[in-house]
């Protein structure tokens, strides 16, 4: 395993504070003991994860509902939320994704108020992930790193890829061997070293961790977590704002390593902290797959361990056995008063093709096991009926067109003649013909 704390190539632990800057440093998530501003990723004390710490009192006299109006529409706008010390440099057009009111899906589900936070369309990779990269690569440059990598299932791959080469910065990507080929050749296109490992999605970050520790390189999964998690916030501040800065009473989050459920967590207690959003926090719903469920079935158990499991399912972008923020994202739906659910390979896909029926998102496998599992937790009756639902889908299904295939029939095949048209579609013509 890498060292816990490292001294980055650039850093400068003595220097005078950045007055742009609102970090006050990193904080275990255990312990509570603090670190600078650096690469530190694990407490050495007692092995706890650590985050990143901000002054707020600094940030509420700056970060106010009348100073958003004129900024970009970026994942940017909510910069002093966002742990970097100068201007961002990298992911200037991400986030800021389309949030809609649902209402064919929500007629489908029996329900009366749903939305879509829509990350299909997020620019560049159409992934939420282009958020944490944004956040990751424009804080690996201010620590002095010109190498960037990641461990990835997919979206991580495309959008590191991307993002570093619009960056100039050389890139090292690690997947496992048997990801979607669409994903692949997502990342390739952007001319990054791609290795493609033999093994599952945890081999392969156990592998990076390793080589993390020999080389001085930013892993931004990994040695610079931290920074990267970040960036996930801005999913949740987004939704707030969209919705006219009203808390949405459920959010169902489709989970991998567990880091979104966590930072939408974080994000909608810092508005309530800062005066943005007032009320009771939304009660969070953990979707996975069945065939790689330990964060669903730990808070369906009400376990204290999130038990690892080999994954075996066609929703590869979600499949880490050992989730690295499991334990956290199972408090943070516990206390929030959420649930959890899982759904097998036939529900993802059938609800993938709802969506796309019903609201005209053509989303991937992890979008059809969020919306999946809304789809049980309504019958069950853990999701109300009569109160508002946030349903996030977090990628595009151009990027996971393998496990629709013989799924959705053929064209039908005519001749380019009129009679041809008629004689195979007749009885699927609405209305007569023009006159």
């Amino acid at each position: 395993m890498a060292n816990a704390v490292t001294r980055t190539p650039h850093a400068q632990p003595h220097a005078r504070p950045n007055p742009m800057s609102y970090m006050l440093g990193l904080k275990c998530r255990e312990c509570g003991r603090r670190y600078p501003k650096e690469v530190v990723f694990v407490c050495e004390y007692c092995f706890g994860s650590v985050e990143v710490d901000y002054d707020y009192d600094a940030i509420r006299r700056s970060f106010t509902k009348a100073s958003l109006a004129a900024r970009p529409k970026s994942l940017w706008r909510y910069r002093e939320l966002l742990p970097i010390e100068g201007e961002p440099t990298v992911g200037l057009t991400s986030g800021f994704t389309p949030f809609f009111r649902a209402d064919r899906l929500a007629q489908a589900l029996g329900v009366k108020e749903l939305y879509i936070k829509d990350d299909s369309v997020s620019h560049p990779t159409l992934s939420f992930k282009d958020r944490v990269v944004s956040v990751a690569l424009t804080r690996a440059k201010e620590l002095g790193f010109d190498t960037v990598a990641c461990a990835s299932t997919g979206n991580l791959a495309n959008s590191v890829s991307a993002h570093a080469a619009k960056a100039g910065l050389k890139r090292y990507i690690f997947t496992p061997s048997d990801l979607e080929m669409g994903k692949v050749v997502a990342s390739l296109i952007y001319q990054p070293t791609l290795v493609a490992v033999d093994g599952t999605y945890d081999e392969v970050n156990r592998l990076c961790a390793e080589i993390g520790a020999k080389y001085p390189w930013a892993f931004v999964n990994i040695n610079i977590r931290p920074y990267y998690a970040e960036g996930s916030k801005t999913y949740g501040y987004e939704i707030a704002e969209q919705l006219g800065w009203r808390i949405p009473q459920h959010i169902v989050i489709p989970a991998a390593g567990g880091s979104l459920i966590t930072k939408i967590a974080k994000a909608f207690k810092e508005l309530a902290l800062l005066g943005f959003v007032e009320g009771k926090s939304p009660k969070l719903y953990c979707a996975q797959a069945m065939g790689c469920a330990p964060i669903a079935n730990t808070i369906k158990e009400r376990a204290d361990i999130v038990k690892p499991v080999k994954p075996n399912t066609i929703a590869k972008s979600l499949a880490i056995g050992n989730p690295a923020d499991g334990y956290y994202a199972t408090k943070a739906v516990l206390g929030s008063g959420g649930w959890a659910d899982s759904a097998s390979d036939d529900e993802i896909i059938d609800a993938m093709k709802l969506l796309a029926a019903t609201e005209g998102v053509f989303t991937e496998t992890a979008g059809g096991v969020t919306l999946a599992v809304a789809k049980k937790l309504i019958e069950q009756g853990k999701l109300p009926k009569d109160e508002s639902i946030v349903v996030c889908i977090t990628g595009n299904g151009l990027k996971t067109q393998e496990p629709l295939l013989n799924r959705l029939g053929q064209p039908t095949r005519i001749k380019p003649t009129l009679a041809s048209f008629e004689s195979n579609l007749g009885d699927k013509l609405s209305g007569g013909p023009a006159r």
